[in-house]
């Protein structure tokens, strides 16, 4: 009758029950955390190569070739079959 109210359990297993109750909900949250967190995409996007249209175009914008010799070589570039 001694242990009646707690059904045999003493202090140090109610502070064992709570750390490890501390420990399952830590984890479990840390958990969630750590999925939403990995399924965020806030990596930035890897550079784009430039492209010989943006080379072009960078060149017509510094006044390096005149608008004549950009379309002609912009409507060259169009019309080539693609390399193999």
């Amino acid at each position: 009758m001694m242990w009646w109210d707690h059904q045999g359990w003493g202090t140090g297993h109610w502070i064992a029950m709570t750390v490890m109750m501390l420990v399952f909900w830590g984890g479990l949250i840390a958990l969630v955390v750590w999925l939403i967190r990995s399924m965020r995409n806030d990596r930035p996007a890897p550079p784009r190569a430039r492209t010989a249209d943006d080379m072009l175009a960078e060149r017509f914008a510094k006044s390096e070739i005149e608008e004549d010799e950009f379309l002609r070589r912009r409507e060259l570039l169009h019309s080539a079959p693609p390399h193999s």
